[in-house]
């Protein structure tokens, strides 16, 4: 008892302590919440309709386009653009196939595959034609060649050799094709239901006749809204009000953009880098006109550009060096030249210059051993086996491999990195006589090769190219950062960098609407940390420097401006101001304008009020006619003019985009075009539809989309 009263006597000490580990226990709790919310989002590339997709499987559809693309074009690996030309695609398509899933769940709307296979059967859905099973005598679709490789594709889809991995190329590449073509179709089906919520009847196809082929001449009088000042018009906050709460639904806004304020700081050569390049060029050029090793020459430069000294196509090169070719004597040396546009200086030594195949077709056996001894003593035993008249493709299934005929074209080894085996075996196949059966000896192994028909002569240019960059030397980027490092270190807020910026050589410059979408900032590589910052970022705060552009040659500072979210822009918003401003300046513009022409009757008085006189010919209603006095299109002149008999001047002066007008139409015909109901019906429909395919951007804006990849490409 004496133990449960000295409880009770510390009571409120003790419902104190419990208390705080109550809210301990539940703030970590809370923490643990968020943090894990936190975690959660920073995994996410983005969300569309609520349902959010994670980086890794976004990274699977990324790899899925990536190995489409690179088997469609030729290609080992995708450059920059080319990764974010996927990026954008893989996007784009899995927002459209969420938005468009969920309409036509909705609907019941489905594609089955007995569809799908009439497609495939009809064969001439043009993504057909981007597939390998495509007849090459009538350029058609071969659905049969489709169902051969499926039925190939199941017997060595589980086998672990070099045929399988290559089935398996094409097999992935036909299920993308397959999967596209699915969604292409569905689609297509639901714009056309709504496509047929939307009716044509003989009075649309009558009026759409008569708006595309009337045709009126005008004698026209314009009066530009740029001839009057616009210091001299006065506008008001009422004005400015009421405009913008006219307009306000312009200045809707689906997705999050920021403002920012930025220096950016390119690391440019000094004159003393710039002498030492010179230098150096001077003794290349020495060394590339005098020495009988161009090949040692280019090598030891570190050109951007190695020379393999095979002939290829003018086009292997850079336009700046392509277009210098056949002005230069074989031997002949040219340059240094400077090419401002990749910042390098360049040297062209012309090698050879000749005419001869662009393409070949050949048949190989490839020879492989234990070792390379086994692999010649076997290459020997083929070789003289196909001597003695063994049949080409019947040996070469003996060992493995098809022994079908292939065609060699320049434009597939000219931008390659060819090593010496490589060389060898081009220069043998251009140059060795029709059918005759060689056996190539390389590094790995052997290939017997026959040459079996060789097309389309061309001329060839072996070129020695020394291309280097004018580029900084390390103690002047070092100078440049420290000086930069030293401006931000005494100027650590917003207001202190703008107002100090231009006495230290420094220029603040705008970016406005940066969004998430974007894969740099300021059009410059390797930004995405700042992007990620911009967007992480509260307004006012200055950024630390960031190193960005090709190498870290440019440094960069960013001040968050603005954020600009969801929802509509006030009118407080420096663009919508600017906005307002030149609809609320056209305005009065337009008011003034009209009432200086009270009472004006003719195009003699028109232009007596200081309008400038054109003729204008081939208006009609159902095009905007463009005014060459003010730089406009003018949908509401083609209108009224539409509306005004031959003879006639207008009956009141037109307000349009770029000033008022006043006219006299002096002509008036219908084009020699016959009217038939049916087609006129027909092509009304059409747009129509063509209409209901905008359907995508509203309901895109409808749902909810976050894009987040900034975070991770």
């Amino acid at each position: 008892m004496a133990a449960l009263g000295k409880i009770r006597s510390k009571g409120i000490i003790l419902i104190s302590i419990i208390g705080f580990a109550l809210f301990a226990f539940i703030a970590e709790e809370a923490f643990r919440s968020c943090e894990s919310a936190r975690n959660n989002r920073r995994s996410q590339v983005g969300e569309v309709l609520g349902k959010k997709l994670n980086v890794q499987d976004f990274q699977k559809m990324m790899d899925e386009y990536s190995e489409v693309l690179k088997l469609q074009q030729g290609l080992d690996n995708l450059d920059e653009d080319q990764m974010n030309q996927v990026k954008d695609m893989v996007w784009n398509t899995y927002v459209q196939s969420q938005i468009l899933g969920n309409e036509a769940e909705k609907l019941g709307l489905t594609v089955t595959n007995d569809e799908l296979q009439n497609i495939i059967n009809k064969g001439t859905n043009p993504m057909l034609l981007q597939t390998p099973f495509v007849n090459q005598e009538t350029g058609r679709f071969d659905a049969n060649s489709l169902k051969s490789f499926l039925a190939e594709y199941k017997k060595v889809a589980n086998t672990n050799s070099p045929e399988a991995r290559r089935y398996e190329s094409i097999y992935k590449y036909w299920r993308f094709i397959e999967k596209t073509m699915r969604q292409q179709l569905l689609v297509q089906k639901y714009q056309s239901l709504l496509g047929h919520a939307l009716l044509s009847n003989p009075v649309d196809a009558k009026m759409a006749y008569e708006a595309e082929n009337v045709e009126s001449k005008v004698e026209l009088v314009s009066f530009p809204y740029s001839a009057i000042d616009d210091a001299k018009i006065n506008v008001t906050d009422a004005e400015m009000k009421a405009k913008y709460d006219e307009l306000s639904m312009l200045f809707d806004q689906a997705q999050e953009t920021r403002n920012i304020k930025y220096i950016n700081v390119p690391v440019v050569p000094s004159s003393t880098d710039r002498k030492a390049i010179d230098d150096q060029f001077v003794q290349l050029k020495a060394q590339l006109q005098e020495s009988t090793d161009v090949a040692d020459v280019v090598r030891k430069s570190t050109s951007l550009i190695p020379y393999n000294g095979l002939a290829v196509l003018k086009s292997a090169y850079p336009q700046e060096i392509s277009s210098r070719l056949d002005s230069i004597a074989v031997g002949q040396t040219y340059g240094p030249v400077e090419n401002v546009r990749d910042n390098t200086l360049n040297l062209i030594k012309l090698v050879g210059k000749q005419q001869t195949p662009d393409s070949v077709q050949y048949r190989r056996i490839q020879v492989f051993a234990q070792s390379l001894d086994e692999a010649r003593t076997r290459a020997d035993s083929i070789y003289n086996a196909l001597k003695g008249g063994a049949d080409f493709e019947a040996l070469a299934k003996v060992y493995g491999q098809t022994g079908e005929p292939t065609w060699l074209t320049t434009a597939q080894f000219q931008n390659a990195t060819v090593d010496a085996d490589s060389k060898n075996m081009i220069e043998t196949l251009y140059t060795m006589p029709l059918n005759e059966v060689r056996n190539l000896v390389f590094t790995q192994g052997n290939s017997i090769v026959q040459v079996l028909d060789r097309k389309n002569v061309v001329t060839k240019y072996q070129v020695a190219v020394i291309k280097k960059t004018i580029d900084y030397s390390p103690e002047t980027r070092t100078q440049i950062y420290n000086k930069f490092s030293s401006f931000i270190s005494a100027n650590n807020n917003a207001e202190a960098i703008v107002k100090n910026a231009a006495k230290n050589g420094y220029q603040v410059l705008t970016a406005d609407d940066v969004s998430t979408s974007q894969h740099n900032l300021l059009n410059m590589r390797s930004t995405r940390e700042a992007l990620k910052w911009v967007f992480d970022a509260k307004e006012g705060e200055v950024s630390q420097m960031f190193e960005c552009g090709n190498n870290g040659d440019h440094l960069l500072l960013l001040i968050l401006d603005k954020v600009n979210g969801v929802g509509t822009r006030a009118l407080a918003d420096a663009q919508v101001q600017e906005a307002v401003k030149a609809e609320v300046l056209k305005d009065k513009k337009a008011a003034q304008i009209v009432e200086n022409l009270k009472g004006v009757n003719s195009l003699q008085a028109a232009q007596a009020k200081g309008g400038k006189l054109s003729t204008v010919e081939q208006i009609t209603f159902a095009a905007p006619v463009f005014v060459t006095e003010t730089g406009a299109s003018e949908p509401a002149l083609s209108g009224a003019v539409s509306a005004t008999a031959k003879g006639k001047f207008s009956a009141a002066p037109v307000k349009g985009n770029g000033g008022v007008y006043l006219f006299q139409v002096t002509e008036k015909a219908k084009r020699p075009v016959e009217f038939n109901a049916k087609e006129a019906e027909a092509s009304a429909r059409q747009k129509l539809l063509q209409h209901a395919g905008n359907f995508m951007q509203e309901l895109l804006l409808n749902a909810n989309v976050k894009d987040n990849r900034y975070l991770f490409f």
